[in-house]
């Protein structure tokens, strides 16, 4: 079959300016940054056709780690090889970064400014974004008794063990009974992905994961230093997010709340400030690194946890292109993945819960603020960066009140 991606070539600087303009203007989440994608990529420039796009985004949803982020970084590669996958990345990535940072730095520094009302709006709308996710996410992916029965065994293991290894171990079970329960259908109709990168290639950057994966949390506990227990911390949460961004919440929580690097209430103001930003979910961990209690924390901080959480995403989707066609047809791997999914869907139902409602809904004011917020979203289609401006404002206004 013919190669689907066309032959013209791009310098690694047209790829970043392409990039850096939707990093600039994705706002919605990762499925409208898979349609603005779709828009640039298909129909406007033509890069690869609409079946094409299709594998790619199945690949990359496949995958742990931010899908649009990981689609971006796989264009980008077929455009200008590893450096172009790289300018994809930080032109789609450092808009949100830098925003992200410089609030970070702010609620540091000028937090006494900024009303407790407004910050606990933050919070509020954190509750209505993670629920719709959960809402969407259950409809798509526990579409059947076994896999919402998986789903809700997660969620009671994941509040029972609110560790990160916890939720490791229930992805880890959780395929390996969609293993042996589920059948999906096998897909036949494809396009052959052909990217610039060699099947040894291919074993070397899943070797260097699987390596760092293993390696880090193991050095860690024998050496004493911060940002190498950061860089593991972040390494090992970008590495085991399936599903969407919003899965990394509960992993990232477990990391950084409990060892007191970052304090619960920062967490979840931060999470919601993450929504009014363009650009991809997983860089509420550049605010994280800013906001860190212990050195390094502030910029450096924030790039040693950024770099961090996206390095599976990029290690994974260009070591797995070479592999790719066996993969998609492979019905066990299929049944394995779905068990996931369900698995995953359990863990955000359980962070729904416990850190963002305990946190956030303290009163019958909070519950009708978190509704509206919600119906903003699901029902009345407002962006996201709108209703959460005016869920700030709101709590700003019920403090006042109240």
């Amino acid at each position: 079959m013919a190669d689907s991606f066309t032959t013209e070539r791009y310098s690694a600087w047209s790829v970043f300016l392409i990039f850096l303009r939707l990093g600039l203007t994705s706002f919605g989440g990762p499925i409208a940054h898979l349609g603005y994608f779709h828009h640039e990529f298909v129909s406007r420039r033509q890069w690869l056709t609409e079946r094409s796009y299709a594998d790619l985004v199945a690949l990359c949803q496949f995958l742990p780690g931010p899908a649009s982020s990981q689609v971006g970084i796989a264009l980008g590669l077929s455009r200008a090889g590893y450096r172009g996958a790289l300018a994809a990345w930080a032109g789609f990535t450092l808009p949100s970064a830098m925003l992200m940072i410089l609030f970070a730095l702010g609620l540091s520094r000028y937090g006494a400014v900024l009303s407790p009302g407004a910050l606990h709006g933050l919070k509020i709308v954190a509750v209505a974004v993670v629920a719709q996710a959960v809402w969407g996410m259950a409809r798509n992916l526990c579409t059947d008794v076994p896999r919402i029965t998986l789903m809700v065994i997660a969620a009671c293991v994941a509040l029972l063990a609110p560790s990160a290894w916890g939720q490791v171990g229930v992805i880890v079970v959780a395929g390996w009974v969609g293993l042996m329960l589920f059948k999906p259908a096998q897909r036949v109709e494809h396009d052959v992905l052909s990217l610039p990168v060699s099947r040894r290639a291919g074993v070397m950057w899943l070797a260097l994961f699987l390596l760092l994966l293993v390696g880090l949390p193991l050095l860690a506990e024998r050496v004493t230093d911060q940002s190498l227990a950061m860089v593991d911390a972040f390494y090992r949460s970008g590495s085991l997010v399936f599903g969407g961004g919003h899965v990394v919440l509960p992993l990232l929580q477990a990391e950084v709340v409990p060892s007191g690097w970052v304090n619960n209430e920062t967490f979840l103001a931060g999470y919601g400030a993450a929504q009014a930003v363009p650009g991809p979910l997983f860089t509420f961990a550049a605010f994280l690194g800013a906001s860190m209690s212990f050195p390094p924390s502030g910029w450096a901080g924030a790039m040693i946890c950024l770099l961090a959480i996206f390095a599976p995403a990029f290690l994974l989707v260009v070591g797995a292109l070479p592999f790719w066609e066996h993969l998609r047809r492979s019905v066990r791997a299929q049944a394995a993945l779905a068990g996931v999914n369900a698995a995953v869907v359990g863990l955000l139902l359980a962070a729904l819960y416990q850190p963002v409602w305990t946190s956030a809904i303290l009163k019958p004011q909070d519950f009708g603020l978190a509704l509206v917020a919600l119906m903003a979203l699901m029902v009345w289609k407002l962006p996201a960066w709108l209703v959460v401006i005016g869920t700030g404002v709101a709590g700003w206004v019920l403090s006042v009140l109240v």
